[in-house]
Parts: structure tokens; C-alpha cells; sequence
């Protein structure tokens, strides 16, 4: 166990860490380039929804040929789009890179491939903690690699920062070998399957607390990626250094560390969905003081603060979810399916800041929108239900 969780852990910390400091590059790239905050919006944009899509099949594929060859293609991915965005001269050879290339990267290196191993190798009885470890892994990554990365930037240039992270994301090959599993090599049977691809697809789909939990998770994706991506520049617009920007991501990946350890580890303990009510909340809540309050840097770091204690704490908790209502069997697809609605709210989140902003200069009405959805985000994970489906006992051949 504590081989897969280190592994795991390094694994999501480098490539969820890489990916949490996208927004550093909106201002040096679109002045340098002459493009406007949308074109480079609408390719993370792409990225969000690429890692959504892809995150299905890439989980189809976790779970019938293990991590281990998923790991592998997706670092080698990782590296070509990295280096694809620093050479790109074009806002559509942009988006390829950092959008399509880079979205099939994150589907094979994050968290529903790693927790597919998780399920799969971690009792139930300790599972929803050791989600909250992962996703907390992941928090560090932003911790540690946004200021490298501002740092990076703020050294070699924007162009030689990517390349440098191009060839770190590799260091995620040997650490695959972390995650081979037993039961996937070529000299061990294959775990027995007593449905089908497709019988677990329509098995979900019928289920309302399936539904409802895709429908938060959309939310949760709207407001992770609308803050991401463009709080660097809404501080910047209000007139703070950008290393204020720097340090709030940095901040928000410090608490997440505690937020999502915490969630997991009270996943054990308290039913799930009330949990998950209460963080959408008090993201919220949170905003709407953020907005208040006349803005500086403390106010940021307060506000950053708050948010990381809630960033990544609905992952471990909804994923956890998923698993003990249907299963391990099919856990890394199933997981895929709702973190494909995660990425449509992050596509919308991160494309409809850009477009509000060039329309109107000001990113007030997606602030407006980022609270609503958390309200009603809330609500839908209230009727959710938490036990596992009961089916009927498969006959043996």
C-alpha cells in the first residue's frame, strides 16, 4: 500500500502540479504573441474538455490493461505538448498543443487512472482516506511547482519554462513502475468481471445519485478552472505585483494539502454528501466575501486560503462516492464519466472569464456565476445516496 500511495502521489503531484500553474503564462504569452486573453482561454479550454473526453476512454483502458501502460503514454503526451505550446506560433497550433494534446496527457496521468489503482489495491474500509492522500499530493504539486514555475518564467522566459517542464513531466516513467499491478501483468489472470463495459455504463446512467453527482462535479470544474486561470490577471488588472498572483495559486495549493486530506479522512466517518454540500457552500460563501472587501494583497492570500481548504476537497469525496456505490470493478471509466462533466464546467469556467472580460472588461458577471453554481451545487448532493446497489448474484460458469 504505502508503494502506491507514494508513487501515486509523486505521479499527480507532478503532472496536477504542471497543470495548476497554467495561468502564469496567459499575460507573457498573449502580450508577446499579440493574442487576445480569449484565444489563449479557449485553448485550456480545449485542454479541460479533451482531458474530459479522453478520461472515459483513457479509463476503459485503465481498467482492463492497468495504470502502468496508461502512465506511460500519457508522460510521453505530456512532454510532446509542453514543448508544443512553447513552440507554437499560432493561436490554433496553441490550442493542439496546450488544449488537445495536453488534455489527452492529464486523462492518462491524473486522478482516475490513479485512483483506479487505488480502488482496486486499497481496502474499502480505508479507501476514502487514501483518495484524500492522492488528491492532497496533487495540492502539493501546486504548492511547490506554481512559484518554480513563476520562477521559470521570471528566469529563462515563458518559451524555455515550458521545455524545462516538458522534460521533468518524463521523471513520470519511472515512477509508473510504482503502479504496475499484479493482476494486470502478463503471467497473473485477469481479475474476473461479472458485467460487462456496457452493462456498467446504462447500470450508472439509471442511477439518480450517479447523476447528481456529475451534476456538482460540473460546478466544481467551473470554479476550480474560472479562478486558475484567471486570477492571475484579475489581481493584475486591480493593479498587484505578480508575484501576489504567485503566491495566492501557491497558497491555495498549501491548504488544499490539509483541505483534501481532511475531507477524505471525514469521508470515513460522516455521510459524503453532506459533505459535499457544505464545501460547495462555503466556496460561496467565500467568494462573495472576497468580492466585499476592497481588495489587497492580504484579502487575496485570505481569500486563497479559504479556497485551497476547499479547492480539491470535493475529489477524494466523489470519488469515493462512486466507488462505494457501484464498485471497483469498473472505477477508474465510471470516475472518467464524472469527471467528464468536471471538464465541461471547466471549459465553460475558463472560456466564458475570457469572453465576459473582452466583451466587457471586467470579470464581475463570472464571479456572479461562480457563486450561483456553488449554491446549486450544494442542493443537487443533498438526495444522494451512498449505498452500494444491490444486484443479483452472477452464476458461475
Amino acid at each position: 500500500m504505502l508503494q502506491v500511495l507514494l508513487c501515486g502521489g509523486a505521479v499527480v503531484t507532478l503532472s496536477m502540479g504542471i497543470r495548476h500553474g497554467f495561468g502564469l503564462w496567459l499575460l507573457p504569452i498573449t502580450q508577446e504573441m499579440g493574442w487576445t486573453r480569449e484565444s489563449f482561454a479557449m485553448a485550456i479550454a480545449i485542454q479541460n474538455i479533451a482531458w474530459g473526453v479522453m478520461g472515459i476512454f483513457v479509463g476503459i483502458v485503465a481498467d482492463r490493461l492497468g495504470a502502468f501502460r496508461v502512465l506511460l503514454v500519457g508522460s510521453a503526451l505530456y512532454a510532446l505538448g509542453l514543448a508544443g505550446m512553447a513552440l507554437s506560433t499560432t493561436p490554433l497550433w496553441f490550442a493542439l498543443t496546450a488544449g488537445l494534446v495536453i488534455g489527452a496527457a492529464q486523462a492518462g496521468t491524473t486522478y482516475a487512472v490513479v485512483f483506479g489503482v487505488l480502488g482496486r489495491q486499497i481496502p474499502a474500509a480505508r479507501r476514502s482516506w487514501a483518495m484524500g492522500v492522492m488528491a492532497a499530493a496533487g495540492s502539493f504539486g501546486q504548492f511547490f511547482m506554481v512559484p518554480v514555475e513563476g520562477a521559470l518564467i521570471a528566469q529563462i522566459g515563458w518559451s524555455n519554462a515550458l521545455l524545462v517542464l516538458a522534460m521533468l513531466v518524463l521523471m513520470i516513467v519511472p515512477l509508473a513502475f510504482g503502479l504496475r499491478e499484479p493482476g494486470f501483468s502478463g503471467s497473473s489472470p485477469r481479475p474476473l468481471r461479472d458485467q460487462s463495459v456496457g452493462q456498467a455504463m446504462a447500470e450508472a446512467f439509471r442511477t439518480p445519485s450517479f447523476l447528481l453527482l456529475t451534476a456538482g462535479y460540473f460546478v466544481c470544474g467551473f470554479q476550480l478552472m474560472f479562478i486558475g486561470v484567471h486570477m492571475p490577471s484579475y489581481l493584475k488588472d486591480y493593479g498587484l505585483a505578480p508575484h501576489v498572483a504567485s503566491y495566492s495559486l501557491a497558497l491555495v495549493g498549501l491548504f488544499n494539502i490539509f483541505g483534501t486530506f481532511t475531507a477524505g479522512h471525514l469521508g470515513q466517518h460522516f455521510p459524503k454528501r453532506y459533505l459535499l454540500s457544505g464545501i460547495y457552500v462555503l466556496r460561496s460563501v467565500a467568494t462573495v466575501a472576497f468580492l466585499l472587501v476592497p481588495i489587497s494583497p492580504m484579502t487575496v492570500y485570505l481569500f486563497s486560503a479559504a479556497m485551497g481548504f476547499l479547492w480539491l476537497s470535493t475529489v477524494p469525496l466523489t470519488n469515493a462516492t462512486v466507488a462505494q456505490i457501484f464498485g471497483i470493478q469498473h472505477l477508474s471509466m465510471l470516475s472518467g464519466f464524472v469527471f467528464f462533466s468536471h471538464q465541461v464546467g471547466s471549459f465553460l469556467g475558463v472560456w466564458i472569464g475570457g469572453y465576459l472580460y473582452d466583451r466587457s472588461g471586467s470579470y464581475d458577471i463570472a464571479w456572479y456565476l461562480s457563486i450561483g453554481l456553488g449554491i446549486l451545487a450544494a442542493l443537487v448532493n443533498l438526495p444522494v445516496r451512498e449505498a452500494a446497489l444491490q444486484r443479483p448474484t452472477p452464476v458461475a460458469a
